[in-house]
């Protein structure tokens, strides 16, 4: 991968920031965050497959997707927008169905860096340090990884 993705997860706190930066112009990144056809492709692991379940992403809307692996087994995905500014800001909630009761709200700050390159800069800040180290061994960052890339080829593709 050329661009790799930085998490930082300090321990004992209930945040981790996330910045990766794409060789792409910052309306064609920000496009595939916020169009629900691009997104399914391109969020999660390689052997998940989404399907989008709601998706009125404005401000004020909601969203949800399900991921279903190669076994048969579902896992949802919920969130609520709060603001979104086109090309420059979407802070929103984000819940794993399977984890009841945990909510994290995300800010995801995209920056045009000139050349048709831009950078994502995100924060997800957790209700705990606890839901914060159990996202993490959960294999976050393998899907995040994962979804870049598949981010990464959806781009070059146009």
């Amino acid at each position: 991968m050329s661009n790799p993705v930085i998490i930082d997860a300090v321990p004992g706190t209930s945040y981790a920031d996330l910045t990766r930066e794409f060789d792409v112009p910052v309306e064609a990144l920000f496009r595939a965050h916020t169009d629900p056809q691009l997104y399914a492709e391109w969020i999660g692991p390689r052997r998940l497959e989404t399907t989008i379940t709601e998706w009125d992403f404005r401000t004020g809307g909601a969203y949800g997707f399900e991921q279903r692996d190669p076994e048969g087994g579902v896992y949802g995905f919920r969130g609520v927008i709060h603001t979104v500014l086109e090309n420059e800001l979407i802070i929103q909630t984000f819940e794993f169905l399977g984890a009841p009761g945990e909510v994290s709200l995300e800010r995801t700050r995209f920056e045009a860096l000139g050349n048709d390159r831009s950078r994502l800069v995100g924060r997800s800040v957790f209700t705990s340090k606890e839901a914060l180290e159990q996202m993490i061994a959960s294999g976050m960052e393998h899907g995040v990884v994962e979804g870049y890339e598949k981010l990464d080829e959806l781009l070059a593709r146009g």
